[in-house]
């Protein structure tokens, strides 16, 4: 297939909405096209830009002077009714302050899983999806030691269906971490290692869930956050988590 009709769907498999089967074709092509990779990447970045600044809302105080102003300009004589009104206006206040309180948690939990989503889709699309090729624990969990602030227990995959392709470093926000790449038949899995202190506890734990058209499941174990990602079925996800959950 010429690479015009391949980037005819470049944006619809970067927000994970093709089918499975051409998911994988597409992943193929991205992969050995030396065109269609870097533009790939570039488009990611542009999607990450886009939604740090779209998530940047902070309340405004005005709502708070305004109930201040409007108190503060009733007469004693309507006393009673302007401390009743008060007390509504505060509950809506604090009603207010804590919608905007957990609609900016949400907001920054839902960036963080776009931004997830992204980094396992640039590592397929990149010509060079790890940093150290291998296939053997010992010798990708060693390459990460002196490059992230923390270090971790990787699964024995002998005789099951995962096979380790290898690692590379990659951050979230401004938190290092690790980036590890499996292989489940035709599919790629991505495990993401952060420090669960370094992403201020926005992450909820989860079994298996469906994010921006891959699967998912993400737990905290001894301060470290892992987020299991991909087109792989939850049955496989969640194999690999519990994999990952009883290394050490």
């Amino acid at each position: 297939m010429p690479c015009n009709l391949w980037k005819e769907k470049l944006d619809i498999y970067l927000d994970g909405e093709l089918p499975a089967e051409e998911m994988r074709a597409f992943e193929g092509h991205v992969h050995s096209c030396a065109t269609c990779a870097p533009d790939a990447l570039a488009r990611v970045q542009v999607k990450r830009s886009i939604q740090i600044v779209g998530k940047r809302f902070a309340p405004a105080s005005e709502f708070r002077r305004r109930v201040q102003g409007f108190i503060a300009t009733k007469s004693r004589r309507g006393f009673r009714l302007t401390w009743t009104l008060a007390a509504a206006l505060s509950v809506l206040a604090v009603s207010s302050l804590l919608a905007s309180y957990l609609g900016a948690w949400e907001s920054r939990r839902e960036q963080s899983y776009a931004e997830i989503t992204d980094l396992h889709v640039a590592a397929l699309a990149s010509s060079s999806r790890v940093d150290v090729v291998s296939s053997d624990r010992h010798t990708v969990k060693p390459w990460f030691q002196g490059r992230i602030p923390f270090s971790f227990d990787l699964p024995v995959v002998l005789n099951s269906e995962f096979s380790l392709v290898g690692g590379r470093i990659t951050y979230l926000g401004q938190a290092p971490g690790a980036h590890l790449i499996y292989a489940a038949g035709k599919h790629e899995i991505s495990v993401f290692i952060f420090q669960d202190r370094a992403l201020r506890g926005i992450w909820g734990d989860s079994d298996g869930a469906k994010e921006h058209s891959f699967n998912l499941a993400t737990w905290s174990k001894g301060g470290l956050r892992y987020v299991v990602i991909g087109d792989a079925g939850l049955a496989d996800i969640g194999e690999l988590a519990k994999l990952f959950k009883n290394a050490g």
